[in-house]
């Protein structure tokens, strides 16, 4: 069955960095899209990031664009979400997503 196991969060100041990763099983990783999805205290859960099998085609919420950036490596069934210049805003539970299904939520706390 589909697997999806998130790590790399925690707590970073204003203008950190953090990166996430998540590592897929169950599943032929190299030929689906995978997502990054988050959801902050009291709001919908919004896609952050996607990228298509080949890592060809990315796709980036506005919020994050010039910030973020989403990669995989398919040798190693692992999508990455590299995220810079990190705002308050950016607070949330992350989540990875292939074939509808969910990782594990993964908190991400920015603050001073």
């Amino acid at each position: 069955q589909v697997q999806l196991v998130a790590s790399g969060g925690g707590l970073v100041q204003p203008g950190g960095s953090l990166r996430l990763s998540c590592v897929a099983s169950g599943f032929t990783f190299s030929i689906y899209t995978m997502s990054w999805y988050r959801q902050a205290p009291g709001k919908e859960r919004e896609l952050v990031a996607r990228i298509t099998g080949g890592g060809r085609t990315l796709t980036y919420a506005d919020s994050v664009k010039g910030r973020f950036t989403i990669s995989r490596d398919n040798d190693k069934n692992t999508v990455y979400l590299q995220m810079n210049s990190l705002k308050l805003e950016d607070t949330a539970v992350y989540y990875c997503s292939a074939l509808l299904k969910w990782g594990q939520g993964i908190q991400v706390t920015v603050s001073s």
